[in-house]
């Protein structure tokens, strides 16, 4: 690589820095932002993701071969790189057909016969995971082309999903089983904690004490970790930093992110590191681990703008008196936090576009494991990443960290400004989907931001995460839709009323189920987030979700789910509050490293972890529109409760619409195009209704028709600029004063109805 010249300015340079492992198919959005803004600032920023780095790196025929000879060393009793090389007993078994028979044989054993075909597929698997050689689908699909280890041995009951799916996404799923394959290989043999979208996680979570860190950094460097390190110190040499900032989303970051400090103090002393993330602004709010400061200099917290602009505006590597905002150091062997910085959180509408240059958007690859249309937009494809809002604006939910700043500190951005930032990233890296990140999308400016893009003609796709609430009605549904939504992802979290209340959610089923319902008739695909052992929920309770939930799949009114289990955290109602809730925090003592998540007794508590694996066994079945019509209980490997649910709870909840009059300053959105009126006879014309899913055409009055016609016109969104929008009672007061009946009267006749089936929408 060539190395990036410095500027006169002689401004520190910043390396932001995202650690194994993340996403495979797009990047973290976190040092985007990071770059936008102080990029802006006038300051040399640059990034890198070492997490698809070392993806890459590994799974390549150079890194594959490195591998192998690392097997070969374990078994012949050679050094296994991080002195874990116990081969896992339960490793699948794969099958190989000699002859006519079929023998079953060690999955390590398999492997290793099959290391040549492993060598000669990984790298052309992964231009076509890429989408750089889309022509390799025919050979992946015809099965005679990947080698196929355990992963594959249930492939069969799955082939009637692939009926309507083309070769690409088949060989997609193929070449994800294949990449499993290779993972399970990696962690029955050099290295257990590995894991694609998480790396050494265990190490992290609920990590009182630093001592486990402390001394699986103390290893030397395995395989994988020198990997990380190579990827490395290719952006440390070509970049030069100053400093090196790493952000650390998750506890499955921790791990990989510490292990890069360590090369940086190792190998280039004299570069200060930075932590922060989403991890340590939960986890290590109550810091006092000078241990941690061997590997970094600076801890922050909270969105980091504000701590990054204090360090760089004041960067002088010897001065221990810096002032800084909202940031750990060590001083006389202590952990001191200090706040003295005249930067503060930078608004919302101030931070700026993300930037993603210096990442390689081309090089991320899309995995699909799963079929399911809805599911697959994590993995699958590269997404923009935005936020419409920072945090969030219900701040009530019981178990939610409300108190913390990227929850507490709501500040939407103005309709224009995203539509701003949207165009601008699509200039940047001709992608056109979008995923907004947000805690909840508010409602009212998601409405902004459709017309706003409707007005634009801007054409993208975009999903994004909300509250089921009941300002999502059909007519806001439809509306979203036409400016791109795809899919949205809510928070259910218990099929219970009275768990709902309990965590003052603000929402009910009956609620739920008719905003999934309006999503889903506007052709905008439902997830649920879905938790379980909440403080005082019994085993009847969550069986009784559990058959909710199967009728909301049944109806199709949801097409995905993903269900945890409930973990009490410092920062929550429940952590602060628990006596208000029926629990009891039992623990841990507060450590020196990691502090939040809590533990607790609870007197409904009936062992709720054993419910985890049926939950999500029967999610599993439904997301593939299988086991809809079986009995809830058959899921769990112990007798489960009969749940006391009507059976036809959600149909009698769509049964009875949510009341659906026409405010009268609602204002009128036109999706259809220009309408046109042909002469009937005498004093009647038809006017033609070009809408949105067809063209549809009514008969009139001529003054009524020329009447509509304009309204029509004037409320197509498209081209106004910020003019604002005819109400309805604006529309109602030019209704025609030939016609017999008046305005109230026209909007109950069929005609009206008609109009906005076509795609008049009242939001």
């Amino acid at each position: 690589m060539t190395t990036v010249p410095r500027s006169q300015a002689k401004k520190p340079r910043l390396l932001l820095l995202t650690p194994p492992f993340t996403q495979l198919n797009t990047p973290y959005p976190a040092t985007a932002y990071l770059t936008g803004f102080l990029q802006s600032k006038g300051y040399p920023v640059f990034q890198a993701d070492l997490s698809i780095e070392t993806f890459l790196a590994l799974f390549s025929r150079e890194g594959l071969t490195r591998f192998f000879e690392e097997i070969r060393a374990t078994i012949s009793g050679g050094p296994c790189g991080r002195g874990e090389g116990t081969m896992s007993s339960d490793a699948p078994t794969p099958r190989a057909r000699i002859g006519k028979a079929e023998c079953s044989l060690d999955a390590i054993t398999w492997a290793l016969m099959m290391e040549d075909r492993y060598l000669d597929t990984i790298d052309p698997v992964i231009r076509f995971l890429q989408g750089a050689d889309p022509l390799l689908a025919t050979r992946i699909c015809s099965r005679r082309y990947l080698p196929e280890g355990p992963r594959f041995a249930n492939l069969q009951e799955l082939d009637r999903l692939f009926e309507s799916h083309g070769s690409t996404d088949r060989a997609k799923h193929l070449a994800s089983l294949y990449l499993d394959d290779l993972t399970d290989l990696i962690r029955a043999t050099i290295d257990p904690r590995f894991g694609l979208s998480r790396y050494a996680e265990h190490l992290a979570a609920s990590a009182g004490s630093f001592d486990p860190l402390h001394e699986a950094l103390k290893v030397p460097s395995g395989l994988i970790d020198r990997m990380l390190e190579g990827a490395l110190d290719r952006f440390m040499r070509e970049i030069d930093p100053d400093l090196v900032g790493i952000t650390v989303p998750f506890p499955g970051n921790l791990y990989g992110g510490l292990r890069a400090a360590t090369y940086i103090r190792g190998r280039f002393p004299e570069v200060k590191v930075i932590l922060g993330g989403g991890y340590v602004n939960t986890e290590l709010r109550e810091l006092d681990e000078p241990r941690l400061f061997d590997y970094v200099d600076y801890v922050t917290l909270d969105a980091g703008e504000a701590p990054l602009l204090a360090i760089l505006n004041a960067f002088d590597p010897s001065d221990r008196d810096t002032p800084l905002c909202r940031t750990f150091i060590r001083h006389g062997g202590r952990v001191v936090y200090r706040n003295t910085a005249p930067e503060r959180a930078i608004p919302f509408s101030e931070t700026g576009t993300p930037i993603y240059r210096g990442l390689p958007l081309r090089r991320y690859v899309s995995v699909l494991e799963m079929l399911n249309p809805m599911h697959r937009l994590w993995s699958d494809g590269r997404w923009n990443k935005l936020t419409v809002a920072h945090g969030c604006y219900w701040r009530k939910c019981a178990f939610c960290d409300v108190d913390l700043d990227y929850i507490q500190r709501y500040e939407p951005a103005p309709a224009m400004l995203l539509a701003d930032r949207i165009e601008a990233l699509i200039t940047e890296t001709g992608e056109t989907g979008f995923h907004f990140v947000d805690e909840a999308a508010p409602p009212s400016r998601l409405i902004d931001l459709a017309l706003e893009l409707l007005d634009r003609g801007r054409t993208i796709s975009w999903w994004g995460n909300i509250r089921f609430e009941e300002s999502f009605t059909p007519d806001v549904c439809r509306l979203l839709a036409a400016s791109g939504c795809i899919a949205v992802t809510g928070g259910l979290e218990v099929a219970s009323d009275r768990l709902l209340a309990l965590m003052e959610k603000g929402i009910d089923l009956v609620q739920v189920a008719r905003v999934a319902d309006a999503f889903n008739r506007a052709g905008i695909l439902v997830h649920a987030y879905l938790m379980y052992g909440f403080p005082t929920e019994t085993v009847r309770e969550t069986v009784e979700s559990l058959e909710r939930v199967r009728q909301l799949f049944e109806a199709g009114l949801i097409q995905s789910a993903f269900w945890h289990r409930f973990t009490a955290t410092r920062h929550s109602p429940v952590g602060q509050n628990p006596a208000a809730y029926g629990i009891k925090i039992i623990g841990p003592p507060p450590g020196r490293f990691a502090n939040n998540d809590l533990t607790h007794t609870d007197p409904a508590d009936r062992d709720p972890g054993r419910l985890g694996p049926g939950l999500a066994k029967a999610i599993y079945n439904y997301m593939h529109g299988a086991a809809l019509k079986a009995d809830v209980r058959s899921f769990f490997d112990f007798p489960a409760p009969k749940p006391n649910v009507q059976k036809r709870f959600i149909q009698r909840a769509l049964r009875d619409p949510a009341s659906s009059i026409d405010a009268s300053d609602s204002r009128l959105i036109w999706l259809g195009g220009l309408p046109s009126v042909r002469p009937i006879r005498s004093g009647r014309v038809s006017l033609l209704l070009p809408g949105i899913e067809e063209t549809r055409a009514i008969e009139l009055a001529s003054a009524e028709a020329e009447w509509l016609s304009a309204v029509l016109r004037e409320s197509r969104p498209r081209g106004r600029k910020g003019a604002p929008h005819l109400r309805l009672f604006e529309a109602g007061d030019r209704y025609p004063s030939t016609s017999r009946k008046g305005f109230s009267s026209f909007i109950k006749r069929g005609d009206w109805q008609s109009v906005r089936a076509a795609g008049l929408l009242l939001i």
